[in-house]
C-alpha cells in the first residue's frame, strides 16, 4: 500500500517536497513505517544520526489529526504526519 508521509518541523529536511511516499505491506504499523523512514535516511542521507534521532523521537498523527502509537495499523493509501519534538525534547 502507498503511504504519504507529511513532513513537519525538523523532518522537512528529509525532502524538498512537504512529503515522502513509501510503499508498505498491507496492515503495516507506525513502527514499520519508522523502520522504512530509517532505511530511507540510510540510503539518501548517508545514515545521518541526527535525522535518525528525529525519527525515533517523533510522534505520528493519522489523517484524522490524532496522535497514534507505534501499534497503529495504517490503512491503504493513508496520509500520516511525522511530528518531531520542538527544541530537542
Amino acid at each position: 500500500m502507498n503511504i504519504k508521509l507529511e513532513l513537519f518541523g525538523a523532518s522537512k529536511d528529509f525532502s524538498k517536497r512537504s512529503f515522502i511516499e513509501f510503499y508498505l505491506e498491507e496492515k503495516s504499523t507506525i513502527k514499520e513505517l519508522r523502520v522504512a523512514i530509517i532505511k530511507f535516511i540510510k540510503i539518501n542521507f548517508n545514515d545521518n544520526e541526527g535525522y535518525k534521532k528525529i525519527v525515533n523521537s517523533s510522534s505520528f498523527c493519522s489523517y484524522k489529526n490524532e496522535i497514534v502509537s507505534d501499534n497503529y495499523k495504517i490503512s491503504n493509501d493513508e496520509k500520516i504526519g511525522i511530528i518531531p519534538p520542538i527544541g530537542g525534547g
